[in-house]
């Protein structure tokens, strides 16, 4: 017999489903008219129910819904422990974070350590090593991948290295087997930025089971999304203990929200200077932070965990459809190509103007965006020239000559579940029109934004 708040949420459940009936009906694309994003959220009702049903509960941080995500998460990349946080960005910080705590004993981070990364990638996989007072050591990509240069890691190594911190640049894994040969015989940290590569394979492997600690974000631009959210993932019990620490305002405690006396001896612990018995509730072993996400943002994810590998699949179609449809133009592009050995979960689809194409890459992502094909640069380019670092303490080990060439020449384009046929068959059809109009790319101008004079 069910309860009389049973019966309401039930029925509020089902009004929600014809809520978004009604308020989310699909849009018909117009060539030339609808915009064609480089990402963005894919939802249906029961993702909306999902969230309904959290917010009725009212338990306003995280709950029953985060513990499910952690759990399912776990099970589909193949960690052992899974932490939500507020962010990806958040998620980079706290798995740095977590191997500065004392409890590590030689191999804790130290002020000063260097940190090996690349200088062509997002600024929050370099930020936490900022933050945390250590020195980021960049080195350089290759391309087509657009990932770690793995020759350059022996040359960025020196006595005060610790560890490396790399993403899969756009989904595409890095040369896994290289990166774990080096950071074994250096005995070094491996942080694996996953952000942009949830489902990616290395040797039939998920990408985020490699790393001693891997993030992962879901913005709505991921492969899931819960509005704002992230995830630390690792095998590891004693750094997951170390980054829920670090995430929960550097608490010693490891209760839930909620309970309390989990140790079943909060009233007999004597830490640092503290008094014998003083309450465990309120004892801080590291200097954190408060990144944890709400319970609704977990409950959209556990909806759209379900969807996940329809999602990849329909990134890596798109993609696929994209370099099908984009290898007659090589003349003027350097394409995209996997890391032998991997099995990319696409983020977007990368071109590099090549040297000597009769435009450059800033007058033809004008011609896109005029045309509504919405375009991204390679994040933040070579990030030492960024001015945010340029009081910023880093070593560069090598030339970072390859990401210049990222910085100046390459975009991307998106290649998200929401990208249906016909939105892929007329970014085909834009980029086909650029043979017809290098006159005007070549001088910086634009052509006239109406499709018939775009696509002749």
């Amino acid at each position: 017999m069910k309860t009389k708040s049973e019966e309401l949420r039930a029925k509020i459940l089902q009004l929600v489903k014809e809520y978004y009936e009604a308020a989310f009906q699909p849009q018909g694309f117009v060539p030339g008219n609808g915009r064609v994003p480089v990402g963005g959220r894919v939802f249906d009702h029961r993702d909306l129910q999902s969230l309904v049903d959290a917010s009725l509960d009212f338990w306003l941080t995280q709950g029953r819904f985060a513990a499910e995500f952690e759990r399912e998460f776990s099970r589909f990349t193949g960690a052992k422990h899974s932490v939500l946080v507020n962010s990806g960005s958040s998620a980079n910080l706290l798995a740095l974070s977590a191997l500065t705590s004392p409890s590590l004993g030689a191999r804790a981070l130290r002020p000063g350590d260097e940190i090996i990364t690349v200088a062509a990638g997002f600024p929050t996989t370099v930020n936490p090593i900022v933050q945390n007072g250590l020195v980021p050591v960049f080195i350089d990509v290759t391309l087509p991948t657009y990932n770690v240069d793995v020759s350059l890691l022996d040359v960025a190594l020196s006595d005060n290295t610790k560890g490396v911190m790399l993403a899969h640049t756009l989904g595409n894994p890095f040369d896994v087997r290289a990166v774990l040969e080096f950071v074994q015989k250096n005995r070094l940290w491996l942080i694996e930025d996953c952000c942009d590569g949830l489902g990616s394979l290395y040797d039939s492997r998920k990408v985020g089971t490699f790393g001693d600690l891997s993030t992962f974000s879901f913005y709505p631009a991921h492969h899931i999304t819960m509005g704002e959210g992230g995830c630390v993932s690792t095998t590891a019990r004693e750094l997951k203990v170390l980054v829920e620490s670090f995430r929960d305002w550097g608490r010693d405690c490891w209760c839930e929200p909620g309970c309390d006396n989990t140790c079943g001896k909060r009233f007999d612990w004597k830490l640092g200077q503290l008094p014998f018995g003083f309450d465990h509730k309120y004892t801080y072993s590291h200097v954190g932070y408060n990144l944890k996400l709400t319970d609704m943002q977990a409950a959209v994810g556990v909806s759209q965990l379900e969807k996940l590998p329809g999602f990849i699949e329909a990134r890596r179609r798109n993609f696929d459809a994209i370099l099908r449809g984009l290898s007659d133009l090589e003349e003027f592009f350097i394409m995209p190509e996997a890391t032998p050995g991997s099995t990319p979960s696409w983020f977007g689809f990368p071109l590099t103007v090549r040297e000597g194409a009769p435009f450059t890459r800033n007058a033809l992502v004008r011609f896109l965006e005029d045309r509504k094909i919405a375009t991204r640069l390679m994040f933040g380019g070579n990030i030492s020239r960024q001015p945010a670092y340029r009081n910023v303490r880093y070593r560069v080990a090598g030339s970072l000559e390859k990401s210049d060439f990222v910085m100046n020449r390459t975009f991307w384009i998106g290649v998200y579940p929401g990208i249906a046929e016909p939105m892929l068959d007329y970014v085909l059809e834009v980029f086909h029109s650029v043979p017809k109009n290098l006159d005007a790319l070549r001088e910086g101008r634009q052509p006239s934004s109406g499709r018939s004079d775009t696509i002749q």
